[in-house]
């Protein structure tokens, strides 16, 4: 259709305002579509002079730029999840030198911090989805989501809170917790530490006759001597030293969130001489706050997690998540002996009881 403008009669002219003829709406139409063909070739015009004053050198890089950023886009959308490959690639510098995190480079199978494992995603996957067709994926989501994106998680988080081998996405981030984030189990160790420490007393009684007595363990440090004794180590029982502390085994039991079923779990006792330092480090994972029920706490030790320091108590329970960087020193004199902590890993208080049964067959020892 053309529209054709009329000449206005002497009728037109006194047509009402309000009623505007057909032909007057034609000749506003032709004259809005010239002005915005007249804005459109400005437009246009400007863009090429702009163009044309361009230095080429900036061109150049704005080309390259968004080259760039297309390859990312690309690289990132076929990343595959990674998780132990990441905190290889961290530590190689610390591998090369037979240490890793502040300790000992163990090369141990059974280690899950330390040793090495080439596809642990697709481990991973495949435990899951053997747990879901065995049980169901209800509650599954976060855990899904963490394993297909871990190695960014493992990457991208910042310095302050890097766990080593597991990242569970969307978990409180705290370097302590309150006692009551996990009351009833801490409660009850509180009310066992006089059991605990006659237990220990007994043990450590043995170190006047030898060095390194049966069932301790001497840790790496740069300074002093740090022991522990083991009854549940990375979700296995340690049954000699179990059979020496009878009673704080028992006890064990009676925890409503230990984890003793996965390798995340341990259970310890924990003994540093005066003069140690443990070199700053990071736990395995944030599925887990590890428990410290202070069996003897001498003046001038303390525990500083994420920056912030805390001093142990006798008898009280320190909370704390050790996938933040972490470190313990005890600087006390040789005559006030040794400090001393049972040591256990419960659940973060945030994880679902889905999430931890999934977790558990996930993380099963020797899966």
């Amino acid at each position: 259709m053309v529209w054709v403008p009329l000449s206005p009669t002497s009728s037109d002219r006194r047509a009402p305002l309000h009623a505007p003829s057909t032909t007057t709406m034609s000749l506003e139409w032709l004259m809005d579509w010239s002005w915005s063909l007249d804005g459109l070739r400005d437009f246009i015009a400007t863009g090429i002079q702009s163009f044309r004053d361009c230095d080429a050198t900036a061109l150049v890089a704005v080309a390259c730029l968004l080259v760039l950023f297309v390859w990312y886009c690309y690289h990132v959308g076929r990343e595959q999840p990674r998780a132990y490959a990441t905190v290889n690639a961290l530590m190689q510098s610390a591998e090369a030198n037979g240490v890793q995190n502040g300790f000992v480079y163990c090369h141990s199978p059974e280690c899950v911090r330390c040793s090495h494992h080439d596809g642990l995603n697709q481990k991973l996957y495949h435990n899951l989805q053997e747990y879901a067709k065995r049980y169901s994926w209800s509650g599954m989501g976060r855990i899904h989501k963490g394993i297909r994106e871990q190695g960014r998680y493992l990457n991208s988080r910042p310095s302050i809170q890097k766990p080593e081998v597991f990242f569970l996405p969307d978990l409180p981030t705290t370097p302590y917790f309150s006692r009551d984030a996990q009351k009833h189990d801490v409660e009850l160790l509180e009310r066992n530490f006089q059991t605990i420490l006659c237990e220990f007393e007994t043990l450590y009684k043995a170190f006047s006759n030898c060095s390194l007595p049966q069932g301790w363990k001497m840790n790496s440090t740069p300074s002093g001597e740090w022991f522990t004794f083991y009854l549940v180590n990375q979700g296995m029982c340690v049954p000699r030293n179990c059979r020496r502390c009878p009673r704080t085994y028992r006890l064990l039991g009676s925890l409503r969130t230990c984890i003793g079923n996965n390798v995340f779990g341990n259970a310890c006792i924990s003994v540093l001489s005066p003069g140690t330092v443990i070199a700053e480090h990071y736990g395995p994972t944030n599925i887990r706050i590890r428990c410290h029920l202070g069996l003897k706490t001498p003046s001038n030790c303390e525990l500083v997690v994420g920056g912030e320091p805390q001093c142990w108590a006798e008898g009280r329970c320190l909370l704390f998540d050790d996938s933040f960087l972490h470190t313990a020193f005890h600087e006390g004199a040789p005559e006030e002996g040794p400090r001393v902590v049972f040591m256990v890993d419960l659940w973060h208080p945030n994880v679902a009881a889905a999430e931890r049964q999934a977790l558990d067959f996930i993380f099963a020892p020797g899966r």
